[in-house]
């Protein structure tokens, strides 16, 4: 019996980041982005100060067993009331700086995990 390995499937990697930007697959990327695996999803939150339970909601369709939370330059709690939808859903919510996101998410997607970072840059 012959056994091959299976070539890794492809998906999408933070291949670098930088104040103001990510890269994603060596393509920058300078305003909110939803990434996923197989798919990066434009996000209409433009900053953490105006997060809303509608960007939340957005979040819990976007078939993802947990959500990475990158708050831009610093880490910074979203309101719990903001967050329901998710809780309401049954997905998980990390929230960290837009560094440990994307490392996080690496980590995670490598592990081939059901994961999406949604990034804010400010």
């Amino acid at each position: 019996m012959k056994l091959h390995a299976s070539p890794p499937r492809a998906v999408n990697t933070i291949t670098g980041y930088g104040e103001g930007y990510v890269m994603i697959n060596g393509e920058r990327r300078e305003s909110s982005v939803i990434v996923l695996a197989e798919r990066l999803v434009p996000w209409n939150a433009s900053a953490f100060d105006r997060l809303t339970t509608e960007h939340f909601a957005f979040l819990a369709g976007v078939d993802a067993e947990i959500i990475l939370l990158g708050t831009g330059p610093r880490q910074r709690f979203p309101h719990p009331r903001l967050t329901a939808p998710l809780a309401k859903a049954g997905i998980g919510i990390e929230v960290m700086d837009l560094q440990a996101a994307c490392r996080t998410y690496n980590i995670l997607i490598a592990e081939e995990r059901k994961v999406a970072a949604a990034l804010l840059f400010e």
